[in-house]
């Protein structure tokens, strides 16, 4: 065997995620660096970056706003050059913003959830299928961190509901686009992990609603592993859509 493909034989595999700073991201980049991946760790917060990298050689520190496409491209060329190759996306970021009926949305939390859960989301897949599609050997995965609020929203989130729904129109095309360049696309779309979000979630829900059951949550590490078992599959497989939740949620029924 030669020591070129050698090499490529021990090569550890390379994903980034954007949203690494905390919630699902930072719990997916733990557990991958745990795995020995290279991990590129994307968000703006560079400081909360370092913390989740700290001790490992094979983490990647990449501040950056998704909502930025200059900043998102050279994050993604950072880390291409840093690892040799980019085998997964897993593409993460995004917020919540204040609930209310649509005519009590402020146009300001519409507009930020549009540019960061949508538009972070596709300029991050277009960097990355940019790179996959060009670099040697060919191919690799977008990983999208959908919703089922795209099937069963919550009460007074539109934004949210409207732009996770979109997310599933881009997975779509993606997978249907990327055929050609052996670039796989699935979505993941987790109900309830234990994240800051859901905390604040349940902590708002509770304020409205004090006579209703506590909202069910499981542990974040254990969507995570969700996420890792997608990634690690071999590009002529793909899970094209998970859902994974907190078993005793109320998505399925009347609930």
């Amino acid at each position: 065997m030669s020591t070129a493909t050698q090499a490529k034989s021990i090569r550890a595999k390379s994903i980034l995620i954007t949203g690494a700073s905390s919630g699902i991201g930072r719990a997916v980049a733990e557990l991958c660096l745990e795995k020995g991946w290279q991990v590129g760790l994307l968000a703006r917060r560079q400081e909360a970056l370092e913390e989740v990298a700290m001790g490992h050689v094979n983490a990647t520190v990449l501040p950056a706003d998704v909502t930025d496409a200059t900043a998102v491209d050279h994050a993604v060329n950072q880390f291409a050059m840093a690892t040799g190759h980019l085998d997964v996306l897993f593409n993460n970021a995004g917020i919540f913003t204040a609930g209310g009926t649509i005519d009590e949305i402020a146009l300001e939390d519409w507009y930020a959830s549009v540019n960061v859960n949508l538009n972070g989301m596709f300029l991050a897949a277009r960097a990355a299928f940019r790179q996959m599609r060009h670099q040697t050997p060919q191919g690799g995965r977008i990983i999208n961190n959908g919703s089922i609020a795209a099937h069963s929203p919550r009460p007074n989130s539109a934004p949210y509901a409207a732009t996770k729904s979109a997310i599933t129109g881009l997975t779509r095309s993606l997978s249907l686009d990327g055929r050609a360049f052996d670039i796989a696309c699935g979505q993941i779309d987790i109900g309830n992990a234990n994240t800051p979000m859901v905390e604040d979630l349940a902590a708002r829900q509770a304020a409205q609603t004090p006579d209703a059951e506590p909202m069910q949550s499981f542990k974040v590490e254990d969507a995570a592993k969700s996420v890792l078992y997608m990634a690690q599959l071999p590009l002529e497989a793909n899970v094209q859509f998970m859902t994974v939740m907190a078993t005793k949620m109320p998505y399925i029924g009347r609930g």
